[in-house]
């Protein structure tokens, strides 16, 4: 195993009615007023902002209050933000939502500690020094970023898809109460699952050999994960389901699946592309790209795939010959994605990139021709506009 640093300080309140508890540990970190952030309509639809809004009342915890976070979150309502913190005095930001809310929540915490653009650090320009304290409603099992030390935003100057990580933006506390994920649509539920478990497969995908331990956990959450994925997709108020597929996004995405490995991550980085260009569901854009990723590289360590294979799948082993078993887990988890709804391809996920958009979308991956991506298999601008073509 790799030498390793495992950090996870964020407290989760976990279970039936658990948001009636947010002014009480916003209160409990000495918080005098808070960003309520937030996406749509559905948390008001549902009542939920209106529990949330009374539990600081309760609590004494004055806020205010800030809507409009879309998929993909932006960088405008993240500069909107920023300013409006500073004009009220806001000392805490409470996201209510999932990963795009909670990652526009953290990427304000950032520029509330930051006297220039916060885009320097999702640009790599500058590296985060400070945050403004957060704690999370969960609302949508994916992206996991509850409990990690990272956030996505796109910059619509470029439409540039970008990451920072920083254990700085790393939740105060993570409120989990399943029911809230019950009238999730179909398809967003499916979304999510597919982002819980590429979360683990990029730490999966590693060429260390002696991770039995981590495999075993990895494995065993991505084997729930597909199980609850289709009760909660036949059954959306099975408790049990939504509750598995819930507390798996947080352990997928707070390091402890990656404990000792070199993950790869080129799927992500291979998404986020599309996600700046064609503002496609994450999840379904990682599905769309992983298969044409594992057959490009799949040959490094046919041994690895098989192992996924028959471990997480369930296929047969071909002892004779790894790459046949690897194949045929690759195929299985294309099946397993279909039967959930989700693109294995470009064409299914709704989009026809151009021969210039194909050359563009592997130019802006390798940040101008300046980067290779991947751990599993070392990918360079060449590797990675073949992936695209692959998957269209």
């Amino acid at each position: 195993m790799k030498n390793f640093s495992y950090y996870t300080p964020t407290r989760v309140v976990f279970g039936k009615g658990t948001e009636l508890q947010t002014g009480e540990l916003i209160k409990a970190q000495g918080a005098k007023k808070a960003l309520i952030h937030y996406g749509g309509g559905s948390v008001k639809r549902t009542g939920l902002l209106e529990r949330i809004c009374q539990s600081l009342d309760d609590a004494g915890v004055e806020y205010v209050l800030l809507g409009g976070v879309v998929p993909n979150p932006r960088m405008s309502k993240v500069y909107e933000g920023i300013e409006l913190c500073r004009r009220e005095g806001v000392d805490f930001l409470l996201p209510v939502g999932g990963g795009s809310v909670i990652d526009s929540a953290k990427a304000i915490g950032y520029g509330l500690c930051y006297d220039g653009d916060v885009w320097d650090f999702y640009a790599k320009k500058a590296v985060p020094k400070a945050c403004a304290p957060i704690g999370a409603v969960l609302t949508l099992s994916a992206a996991g970023s509850e409990m990690s030390d990272s956030s996505v935003l796109t910059n619509e100057d470029g439409w540039l898809k970008r990451g920072c990580n920083s254990d700085l933006c790393r939740c105060r506390f993570a409120v989990m109460n399943p029911e809230l994920t019950y009238t999730l649509p179909p398809y967003q539920t499916a979304c999510g699952a597919t982002d819980i478990l590429m979360h683990t497969m990029e730490r999966y995908f590693t060429r260390e050999p002696d991770t039995s331990l981590t495999d075993a956990l990895a494995e065993g959450l991505m084997r729930t994960v597909i199980e609850s994925a289709r009760t909660a997709l036949r059954d959306p108020q099975n408790y049990d389901a939504r509750a598995q597929i819930m507390w798996a996004g947080s352990l997928s995405h707070n390091g402890l699946t990656g404990c000792g490995t070199v993950g790869d991550w080129a799927s992500h980085q291979l998404e986020h592309e599309l996600g700046g260009m064609f503002d496609v569901a994450h999840g379904a854009g990682l599905a769309a790209i992983w298969g044409s990723w594992a057959r490009y590289v799949y040959k490094e360590d046919p041994a690895r795939f098989a192992q996924f294979a028959v471990n997480v799948l369930g296929c047969k082993n071909d002892f004779a010959d790894p790459r046949r078993t690897a194949l045929r887990g690759i195929e299985a988890m294309e099946d397993f994605y279909r039967s959930i709804g989700m693109p294995t391809n470009l064409r299914e996920l709704g989009v026809e990139p151009t021969e210039e958009q194909f050359r563009e979308l592997a130019y802006k991956c390798s940040f101008q021709n300046t980067r290779t991506i991947g751990g599993f298999k070392v990918l360079n601008i060449d590797d990675i506009e073949a992936i695209y073509r692959m998957a269209k």
